[in-house]
């Protein structure tokens, strides 16, 4: 039974076969990459984050992106989104026929240095003429303000700091805002009053919470969210995922547990729990290790007892 004061449906963003995948030091086979993006996708998924059109010599696991975009069977129905950090790596997106590409910015001074080399008005300007060629090409832009809710640099951000950049994603046109707790420090009380900001400078149905799991308390945020009336959420399959900035935080929420929770309450996301548990199997097994996800690892010793 739903509960008439939270969202009756919420929007997964699938990010595991990117935001996940991409901080593994092994290398991910190309088939395996292909194959967990066709099973989230069939799995309901409404959208995969399946690319990253960065250099190599930052994140090598995903120079492949362009052969697993060509490689892949596209689901109708399904956006597949690329983060781009620049214009090379938006006309590396187009010609890989992404429906979604991606920018991010930080709402810590420490954090932009270390981790774009820049301040937040200079990664701005920088993506300022790759969110007008989105747009000419007519492609969805999405803007991710990572540290949202702490930073590991400079600690406690500044909820106007958190504002003042989305109002800057919005200058730039994008259609959806994700606020991320890239570290996963927030907890529910805090995590309310940075979405009722930005909720009050954005659309409330475009606004994404993006949250990781290191204290355990992303399940906490994302109801606390809810309650907020945000009704789309990042997730990554099996908890993969990290921050390579950010000394021990650990992966997104695992989507398992964010459908667990989300079932539990009676909210329509359109995906197959069922599924998505055999996707989390898979790419666990190519990874050597169990899938960093409580619903999962249940789901299992049920199925194995």
């Amino acid at each position: 039974m739903s509960n008439p004061t939270l969202p009756k449906k919420v929007r997964i963003v699938e990010v595991g076969p990117r935001d996940g995948l991409q901080n593994e030091k092994q290398v991910i086979p190309l088939e395996a990459k292909v194959e967990l993006i066709q099973r989230l996708a069939d799995a309901g998924c409404p959208n995969v984050e399946a690319a990253s059109f960065v250099s190599p010599k930052w994140v090598p696991q995903m120079a492949d992106s362009p052969q697993v975009m060509a490689t892949i069977r596209r689901r109708p129905g399904t956006i597949y989104s690329a983060l781009v950090p620049n214009m090379k790596g938006l006309e590396a997106a187009l010609a890989a026929k992404m429906g979604e590409v991606a920018v991010f910015g930080s709402a810590s001074e420490p954090f932009s240095q270390r981790n774009l080399n820049c301040t937040i008005a200079e990664s701005i300007e920088r993506f300022r003429p790759v969110a007008k060629a989105a747009k000419d090409a007519g492609i969805r832009l999405r803007g991710s303000v990572s540290v949202a809710f702490g930073c590991p640099i400079q600690g406690e951000v500044a909820v106007s700091a958190v504002t003042d950049l989305v109002r800057r994603f919005i200058d730039l046109g994008c259609d959806d805002i994700d606020i991320c707790d890239t570290i996963g420090v927030s907890t529910a009380g805090h995590t309310r009053t940075v979405m009722e900001a930005a909720a009050g400078v954005f659309p409330i149905d475009r606004l994404a919470g993006h949250f990781h799991d290191t204290y355990g308390q992303a399940l906490a945020n994302i109801y606390a969210s809810l309650e907020t009336g945000i009704s789309m959420y990042h997730s990554s399959i099996a908890g993969l995922g990290g921050c390579p900035y950010a000394k021990g935080a650990t992966g997104n929420v695992a989507t398992e547990d964010v459908l667990y929770l989300l079932n539990g309450l009676g909210i329509e996301t359109g995906i197959d729990f069922e599924k998505m548990f055999d996707a989390g199997q898979f790419i666990s097994r190519v990874l050597g290790r169990a899938p960093v996800s409580r619903a999962s690892a249940a789901l299992a010793a049920k199925r194995a007892a």
